[in-house]
């Protein structure tokens, strides 16, 4: 079933001056239970493209639709709430509130929705125990090494119960032990729960475990590949 259908994307920065064009007219569905890399060199436009799909950058022409829902069409209001409640986000740096535990950081955003302090409760315990960090609930970022930090991400990114989960280059501040179980979490939440993962990566490590990959160069497709 098709959870994200991007129609003609295209997006063209600074079209008064010197115009940069980011995406040319992609197309392009993912559906829900994949695991999917989109790659490229730098520049390529795949981060641009993550971006477009997450509701933090907007088009030039073309349209998203998540779950039938247009999202180029929401205001602005409507857009942080969309993604507060249907899209959980890794980014390259973590992104934790230095100030707030593990705990903290993973329930913010069901704080946000409002949810009963019980439930955040549950989930969080869920969710730390899920990336083996339950032991670690009460420390702060900066007692963490950084692959413990990023699963804490992790968690709290599908703290919301996201339809999808969007990493910007998750594995490009870990070593190779901390990729390799960062991955291992992500691949078993793919496989036993039909959590959707789509990653803008360079990272080989990442690309040799995903199971399609799409080569965006130039602010275009050149392939699209499911990997048996």
């Amino acid at each position: 079933m098709s959870i994200i259908s991007i129609k003609n994307l295209s997006k063209t920065y600074n079209p008064d001056t010197i115009p940069v064009h980011a995406l040319r007219g992609v197309d392009l569905t993912i559906d829900a239970g994949e695991f999917t890399a989109i790659v490229g060199p730098s520049g390529s436009g795949k981060t641009t493209l993550l971006n477009m799909i997450g509701g933090i950058d907007s088009p030039t022409t073309g349209e998203v639709i998540i779950d039938r829902q247009n999202i180029t069409a929401l205001s602005a209001g409507e857009l942080i709430r969309f993604r507060r409640d249907h899209i959980g986000f890794v980014f390259q740096d973590y992104s934790l509130l230095p100030v707030l535990t593990a705990r903290e950081n993973v329930e913010f955003v069901m704080q946000l929705q409002g949810k009963a302090q019980s439930e955040c409760d549950q989930r969080v315990d869920e969710l730390l125990t899920a990336v083996g960090l339950r032991e670690r609930d009460n420390e702060r970022p900066g007692k963490l090494s950084g692959g413990q930090q990023q699963r804490v991400a992790v968690a709290r990114a599908l703290a919301p119960k996201p339809r999808f989960v969007l990493a910007d280059e998750p594995t490009a501040n870990l070593d190779s032990r901390s990729t390799s179980d960062l991955l291992d979490i992500m691949n078993r939440l793919n496989q036993d729960e039909g959590i959707t993962f789509i990653f803008s990566t360079h990272d080989q490590r990442v690309i040799d475990r995903a199971r399609r990959v799409v080569v965006v160069e130039d602010g275009v497709i050149k392939e699209d590949t499911v990997v048996a």
